[in-house]
């Protein structure tokens, strides 16, 4: 669990994080949105002291993150960022190698756990653990630096806007490839985005931060269909609402009794995909089936919009 009690970060005269508290529960993704200048990056790097605050407290599992050297902090906190930071002159293997050498650990377990990561990165480890970053593409180098970020098993992991250079196709698996693996580790994951789409999608708490402050910490749900202010409001978009609304719920939230024309689309599709296939087939309604393929019912345009609406 991360604690942040009343951060704040001065430079000279100029405040660019004013008394921000907030608490990300374990094993879970908060993500932390605003404008250019907000402070959600500077706010980030307090909790491993890349950057020292004015006042305030952070802990860490109920420790203080000062009780430490900051060498040693960082060495136990992920960090990936934009553009990967990867070591042009090291493998790849050596890349990911890079915290657990510095921790001591042994060869072999080392190996064995460049080789985990590379494979649950779908990246080959004999054919690209010996490959420099230049002969990768974006995407696998991208997928290398979080495989770096998590190779010394951490139990926190910051990244700050870690898909922001990637095309819209590949962003979108490595937010899934993010998903799967911190459900597999129950690794608590604080990412910094500028996307809110990407802060809805990824997050099970949204920090909204606006001139230092932290404006709303809460659900997706809740942020887009109770926006805290009218910087909020404007951040959510008053048109894309009820798409990111759609995106949090599964079809099978959505089914009516009935049948339908057509192929079935499965239960746990969201219920955005849901909208988008019936308006795309122009169809009125769409047949769903569960996990062990039998309909459970029908979705349809009339229902998700209703759905879609923004509760008063």
């Amino acid at each position: 669990m991360i604690e942040i009690e009343g951060i704040t970060k001065r430079y000279d005269e100029t405040t660019v994080v004013d008394n921000v508290s907030m608490v990300i529960e374990p094993r879970t993704i908060a993500t932390i949105v605003g404008t250019s200048g907000s402070g959600k990056t500077t706010l980030l790097r307090m909790i491993n002291r890349l950057v020292e605050p004015t006042s305030g407290v952070i802990k860490l599992d109920g420790a203080d993150n000062r009780s430490v050297p900051g060498y040693q902090l960082r060495r136990s906190i992920g960090y990936a960022i934009q553009g990967h930071g990867l070591f042009p002159h090291r493998t790849v293997a050596q890349n990911i190698a890079t915290v657990p050498l510095l921790l001591g650990w042994d060869r072999d377990r080392i190996k064995a756990r460049v080789n985990e990561l590379m494979t649950l990165y779908q990246l080959d480890p004999q054919a690209y653990g010996p490959r420099y970053p230049h002969e990768l593409s974006g995407g696998q180098q991208q997928r290398v630096g979080v495989a770096r970020a998590l190779a010394a098993e951490p139990n926190v992991l910051l990244m700050d806007e870690p898909f922001g250079a990637l095309d819209p196709i590949i962003r979108t698996k490595a937010q899934e490839d993010l998903l799967a693996i911190q459900k597999r580790f129950g690794t608590t994951i604080i990412l910094v985005t500028h996307d809110m789409e990407e802060a809805v999608h990824l997050g099970d708490k949204i920090a909204v931060m606006d001139a230092g402050k932290l404006v709303q910490y809460a659900k997706p749900a809740e942020i887009l269909a109770r926006p805290a202010s009218d910087f909020v409001e404007t951040l959510v978009g008053a048109s894309e609402r009820p798409f990111r609304l759609l995106s949090l719920g599964p079809v099978r939230d959505a089914v009516e009794p009935g049948g339908a024309e057509g192929e079935a689309i499965p239960g746990d599709a969201t219920q955005r995909d849901a909208l988008a296939e019936l308006l795309w087939s122009g169809r009125p309604a769409l047949p769903v089936k569960g996990t062990d393929g039998k309909l459970i019912g029908r979705v349809t345009i009339e229902g998700l919009v209703k759905r879609a609406a923004r509760p008063q």
